[in-house]
């Protein structure tokens, strides 16, 4: 199987088993993350290979930098997740009646909520990492390296 085919049986594996907040919810982010843990493995692994010297699939396979990028993308999904499963271990238990207990809910909803909108949006991102050419980086998202001023010194 591809890392396309792979990644798109994920992605739609995921809808299918909804989180849900209680301890089945649980169950499946912690499926998820399973899920996710091996596509991020793979797509390292393919990386890797890609660097290889002699690779025979070169001009039929996304780059290295492609593919790193890709599981970065991963990675910031398997977090995402692995962040949710907090709320959901505190779904799992039974909630006080009070009202107290009521606004920890909607509370945990919001964070649960995020977590999973935000791993959403990292596995499109790493879909369109396969699908396309890379873009160069904007100046918002590329990594600021900061440039000391040069020094001008002066003999006495």
């Amino acid at each position: 199987m591809e890392l396309s085919e792979a990644l798109d049986s994920v992605a739609a594996d995921i809808p299918d088993h909804r989180i849900t907040p209680d301890g089945h919810g649980l169950f499946t982010a912690i499926r998820h993350v399973d899920l996710l843990c091996h596509l991020v493995a793979r797509t390292a692994a393919d990386s890797e290979y890609r660097l290889l010297p002699a690779n025979p699939d070169a001009p039929a396979r996304p780059s290295a930098e492609v593919l790193g990028l890709t599981a970065g993308h991963l990675g910031r999904a398997v977090a995402h997740y692995t962040q949710a499963l907090a709320p959901l271990v505190s779904f799992a238990r039974p909630a006080p009646a009070s009202l107290q207990g009521q606004l920890d809910a909607i509370d945990l909803h919001r964070r649960l909520r995020v977590h999973l909108d935000d791993a959403g949006q990292a596995l499109e991102a790493a879909r369109a990492c396969l699908d396309g050419p890379r873009r160069p980086p904007t100046p918002s998202t590329a990594a600021a390296v900061p440039r000391r001023a040069a020094t001008v010194r002066r003999s006495a």
